[in-house]
């Protein structure tokens, strides 16, 4: 499906190529996907996004491992689908409920659980939140690859000050200071 979304476009892709492509009645897709947007996704974003908290000992690590999955995810993605994804869930206030439900709540759990172990280890003085800290490590990246059309080379780059800034937000922890 992904050579299919590669080969036709985001726009003019339709549930009827894509069972044609596998060798499937269209039934069978929409058993699994209510609609061509929630398939794409799925194609796109492998597994849930996001719904594993890495643990890797530090705020910054684990900061650095969702980064690389944010980037890697987006980059990875054929030309015109995310923005077009995005558009289209934005556009059908029942898709977007079905979308922060699935997606985003989980997203959200992930970062509430890395921020409160770093909370729990001393790492923060201040904390932005999860939906707040969704927000200051997806749009950055989105960003970077479909508005400024920068090269995901560079994402390295981008990642790594984006992680220096929002630490900077969030402080070292003071002695005897529990947030």
């Amino acid at each position: 499906m992904r050579e299919l979304l590669a080969e036709v476009g985001y726009a003019r892709i339709t549930m009827d190529e894509v069972a044609a492509r596998a060798g499937v009645g269209k039934a069978a897709i929409y058993r699994r996907h209510a609609t061509k947007q929630e398939m794409i996704f799925d194609v796109l974003v492998p597994g849930q996004f996001l719904a594993v908290a890495p643990d890797r000992g530090s705020l910054r690590a684990d900061l650095a491992a969702v980064l690389a999955e944010i980037a890697d995810s987006m980059a990875a993605a054929p030309p015109g689908a995310v923005p077009g994804l995005l558009a289209d869930i934005h556009a059908d206030p029942a898709l977007l409920h079905r979308f922060d439900a699935k997606y985003l709540l989980a997203q959200r759990r992930t970062l509430n659980e890395i921020l409160n172990r770093a909370a729990s280890r001393g790492e923060l003085t201040a904390c932005p939140g999860p939906i707040i800290l969704n927000a200051l490590l997806v749009g950055p990246i989105f960003a970077w690859l479909f508005l400024l059309s920068e090269s995901p080379g560079r994402l390295p780059e981008l990642t790594s000050a984006l992680l220096d800034a929002v630490l900077a937000l969030t402080g070292p922890a003071s002695p005897g200071l529990r947030p």
